[in-house]
């Protein structure tokens, strides 16, 4: 497999331009809406829940923009990686392409535009005056291993979507209901006990509290958390190419 993503690296690089170019076409800003996107859904959000619910959190621009970072990477990677294999259709007739390729090239290129959010958090951390040192450089791994999960997750949505349609209404409302099982806006200490155990099963919570250790408590996360975060990536990565290996041979039929 390592060797077919080599051999077909020019081809992943041009699909991922394709990507990005069908994302901001027609767009006078383009790429710039990446670090303004996320800007002005923090702005936005932080106006109603800061203000109206005044949950007590220190730099709360902060720590809700390190959760819509990766929960709307995680959203965008893996919905686009689901419906990869219908888009791409008619090229799967025509010509021999490793199948893998096309979810691997939309997670690709919604890491592409992850990398251009970065800027907008630096730019809110120097704004508030938030600690910044190179403890910040540790978010990367949080980065990379979500990536790894995220195409796991795209690997297996892609395999079951070319014959169950239905799966991209079922997994919208999936995406809700992660949203709000994820502390991105409310700080985790308001959760009662009894429901705790719904937000620690949702994979995306220790992603998301290793990335913050790094961006907004400025420290090296936790060894413990960092394996936990690549036991659920590995798991979901080895899932999504077992799944999507048995079903390949049968797309051609229902796309």
């Amino acid at each position: 497999m390592f060797k077919e993503i080599y051999k077909y690296r020019n081809l992943i690089a041009e699909l991922i331009k394709r990507d990005i170019k069908k994302k901001y076409r027609r767009s006078i800003l383009g790429m710039l809406w990446s670090m303004l996107n996320p800007l002005l859904m923090m702005l936005i959000t932080a106006m109603v829940f800061s203000e109206l619910f005044r949950f007590e959190i220190k730099n709360f621009a902060l720590y809700l923009l390190t959760g819509q970072i990766m929960f709307t990477f995680y959203s965008e990677a893996t919905t686009f990686a689901m419906g990869s294999i219908i888009e791409n259709s008619n090229l799967i007739k025509k010509v021999y392409v490793p199948k893998y390729l096309f979810p691997l090239s939309r997670v690709a290129s919604s890491g592409v535009n992850l990398l251009f959010t970065l800027p907008a958090m630096l730019f809110i951390i120097v704004f508030t005056g938030h600690e910044l040192s190179f403890n910040i450089l540790y978010c990367f791994i949080s980065l990379i291993l979500l990536f790894v999960f995220c195409l796991g997750v795209g690997l297996f949505l892609a395999a079951f979507a070319v014959y169950f349609r239905d799966l991209f209404h079922l997994y919208g409302v999936i995406l809700t209901a992660m949203n709000y099982a994820t502390p991105i806006f409310y700080p985790e200490k308001i959760i009662p006990d009894k429901y705790l155990w719904i937000v620690k099963i949702n994979p995306l919570y220790y992603f998301l509290k290793s990335f913050r250790e790094a961006v907004y408590a400025n420290q090296m996360p936790e060894g413990g958390l960092i394996l936990i975060c690549a036991l659920i990536a590995l798991s979901a990565l080895i899932i999504g190419i077992t799944v999507f290996k048995r079903k390949q041979n049968e797309f051609i039929l229902y796309i």
